[in-house]
């Protein structure tokens, strides 16, 4: 299977978890946009559907969706996703698509985190992939400096704006060796928003694509 048809295959596996009377949340990225165009299959079984991001919404709006605000829902049954890097504890890296802070929230309220990811996506140490950090735009500059202390190398994403507001700083070189250390570490520099390495929330579910077809993972 190519890259996208292990996107597909991942998302399609993860219908199997929306069961009838389901507050569904729905992450970002391209991964996702697979299970969306998925989701009218189950339609009778969403019982509402929270999204975490303003793209996301609006595809599901095209599909004839209502989408609530996590304000209303209060928390959700299942929050599907998507990943950059997992490991083999389901730690992830996250926020490729720069919904890193919406998604890190989501996660958090949802009784189950369903990931999907192709196998490319399964490393033995989280890291390769830069890790987001959405930050403040005025500490920007102060939130790079702390995070070449830490042996980073900060790029700006040039150009973007998360739906908060904020930029994004795509950190690279990290040697992440323990992921719910670094975690806290750069969740501590003030003016950091969120950092996209979920471990202290890590997935509870792991739905992997590779060319045998769709393999689980569980905490």
């Amino acid at each position: 299977m190519d890259a996208t048809e292990k996107k597909r295959a991942a998302a399609k596996a993860a219908l199997e978890f929306i069961e009838p009377g389901t507050r569904l949340g729905v992450g970002t990225g391209s991964t996702v946009n697979c299970l969306i165009e998925l989701l009218p299959d189950v339609r009778d079984r969403i019982d509402c559907l929270v999204s975490s991001s303003k793209a996301t919404t609006a595809l599901l709006e095209e599909l004839g969706f209502e989408v609530r605000t996590l304000n209303e829902v209060g928390s959700t049954d299942v929050y599907i996703d998507g990943a950059d890097e997992s490991d083999k504890h389901l730690q992830l890296i996250k926020g490729g698509g720069g919904a890193l802070t919406r998604e890190k929230v989501l996660a958090a309220a949802a009784r189950r985190f369903v990931c999907i990811i192709d196998d490319s996506k399964l490393v033995g140490m989280l890291g390769t992939f830069p890790v987001p950090v959405e930050v403040l735009p005025m500490a920007q500059e102060f939130v790079s400096r702390r995070l070449v202390k830490l042996r980073g190398q900060p790029v700006w994403r040039e150009g973007f704006v998360t739906d908060n507001g904020n930029h994004v700083l795509d950190v690279q070189g990290l040697q992440i060796v323990n992921p719910l250390d670094m975690e806290e570490r750069i969740d501590r520099i003030p003016g950091v928003v969120a950092v996209g390495i979920f471990a202290h929330r890590p997935a509870d579910v792991l739905l992997i694509a590779g060319d045998d077809g769709v393999r689980e993972m569980r905490t």
